[in-house]
């Protein structure tokens, strides 16, 4: 018999490795994760996983005292926490997506390692024909003009993948995907959408403080009561879970077309352009 040199004991320090590794059906290698990985895909709280720091604050001990064979991490990270990541002696793959190709490629390559290429690939597929289907629902249709923002101070606008799920559910976005901006500049642009899905907030960004502090009263979007929060899970997790994003998008630019979505908040304070 061959000897199976898959991993089997796993710490996910990136959410989008523990959702990854979920829909390929191999959580049971899982032996740690963040509180990230917990709050995106429950499954973890219900096996009693153990919690560790993310990407940014991880710590050797606590990895080494999981005895893994595979740690997942991913960019956003600090160099003291890759030097954790390295000091823990387990093997070490580094994610860095930046568009929807990079997260397919990502799928791809986690359920390679797994031994579940096929199952990837499925998923994939499936994610690619619903991303089109919204597209060819949205084709045709009037294109708002969509500011989305992934961190509030300082903002910095989504990542170049919202900035392609966002045209695929038929609005245009504003801005440079991933670099820091200002209220001014935003402003300037006057969008008719804003979306607001800060990493690590979840469902709670205060949209009513945002418009206020940021003098935004006299923004088309605020006008019109088009502020949103949409779930930091849903947009900011390069993984299956962008569909829950997508369809959150697409209630928000084309409401009469589209369903109200889960996880998706609108600004409910009236603003007079004096405010």
């Amino acid at each position: 018999m061959p000897v199976d040199h898959t991993p089997r004991r796993v710490v996910s320090l990136q959410p989008s490795a523990t959702v990854i590794l979920a829909a390929i059906g191999e959580l049971d290698r899982l032996v740690a994760c963040t509180k990230y990985c917990a709050d995106v895909c429950p499954q973890v709280k219900e096996c009693g996983i153990k919690i560790v720091p993310d990407s940014w604050t991880a710590d050797a001990q606590q990895i080494s005292d999981a005895a893994p064979d595979l740690v997942i991490a991913a960019v956003p990270y600090q160099e003291k926490a890759v030097a954790q990541i390295l000091k823990s002696g387990a093997r070490f793959l580094g994610l860095a997506p930046k568009t929807m190709s990079d997260i397919y490629t990502d799928i791809s390559t986690i359920s390679g390692i797994f031994r579940a290429a096929e199952r990837g690939q499925q998923i994939i597929a499936e994610m690619q024909r619903e991303i089109e289907a919204i597209r060819e629902q949205a084709r045709n249709k009037p294109r708002p003009r969509v500011f989305c923002e992934e961190w509030g101070k300082p903002i910095i606008a989504s990542q170049p993948w919202v900035a392609e799920l966002v045209q695929a559910a038929g609005g245009e976005f504003i801005g440079t995907p991933g670099a820091r901006t200002s209220a001014e500049a935003v402003l300037s642009e006057n969008p008719e959408i804003v979306v607001a899905a800060w990493c690590g907030a979840g469902d709670r960004v205060p949209l009513e403080k945002l418009v206020s502090e940021r003098h935004w009263a006299s923004m088309n979007a605020v006008k019109t009561h088009r502020v949103y929060c949409i779930r930091d899970e849903f947009l900011n997790t390069p993984a299956p879970t962008l569909l829950y994003g997508l369809r959150a998008l697409a209630a928000v630019i084309h409401p009469q077309d589209f369903p109200q979505a889960p996880g998706l908040r609108c600004i409910t304070q009236v603003f007079s352009p004096e405010h």
